[in-house]
């Protein structure tokens, strides 16, 4: 396994923490943890704590998949001769998702505000339990680059464990950083999410050209390969 592979798993989960949905989720939930906190160390072991959650919900879920489907002989069998013909699509689609170019609608609900004040009052572990649940919540472009760009990544690579869990720990740095923010009591945060926004565009963008490349590159080797 490369250095690049290790890398990309952290870009994917660096750039699904900074996509809009999820960045304005986790701000919210860290602001609303801190709140609940008035000492500066109590705060930041909150946001350590939601932080966790996620890093490591992330990990479980994406170890979980890959291991079942590396496991399951049948399917392993048909990744193994198969998977090559539809990992070019399947990443131009992801690209393409990625790009705002293809709209998965989400259904929405006020199920995670709901949840968001039960878990509040329950302390530290409300906080652990809030990263787990907001990291299941997953919107368009993060499930785009969870299931369609991490998963097959991670297939390929034979890895059900040190992949997702990269991408975990990349889904957990934005989320930290803002955890210490809260935490030193920074005003500036509105500012700082709006720059983040304007380098996760452009960064978002150059990702779901690479994966659009990288599919048309894959496609046109599976074709090759068929003729």
């Amino acid at each position: 396994m490369t250095v690049l592979v290790l890398l990309t798993a952290l870009w994917l989960g660096l750039l699904t923490s900074v996509s809009p949905c999820p960045l304005a989720t986790n701000i919210a939930a860290v602001s609303f943890v801190s709140r609940r906190f008035a000492h500066p160390v109590a705060v930041l072991s909150a946001g350590v704590l939601y932080t966790l959650g996620r890093v490591l919900t992330y990990a479980m879920l994406g170890a979980l998949i890959v291991a079942g489907l590396i496991n399951a002989s049948r399917i392993s069998f048909f990744l193994q001769f198969s998977m090559g013909k539809f990992l070019g699509p399947a990443m131009i689609l992801v690209g393409m998702v990625v790009l705002d170019l293809i709209r998965i609608p989400f259904p929405k609900g006020r199920w995670l505000a709901r949840i968001e004040e039960r878990a509040g009052s329950w302390g530290h572990p409300g906080s652990f339990v809030l990263g787990i649940i907001f990291a299941l919540a997953f919107c368009p472009v993060s499930a785009a680059l969870f299931f369609g760009g991490l998963i097959p990544l991670a297939l390929e690579q034979d890895s059900s464990l040190l992949l997702p869990t990269i991408y975990g720990v990349g889904t957990g740095l934005p989320v930290a950083f803002f955890a210490v923010l809260f935490a030193v009591g920074l005003k500036r945060v509105g500012r700082i999410v709006h720059r983040m926004a304007a380098v996760e565009l452009w960064a978002r963008r150059l990702t779901g050209v690479i994966f659009i490349l990288l599919g048309i590159y894959e496609t046109v080797l599976a074709l090759r390969g068929a003729v």
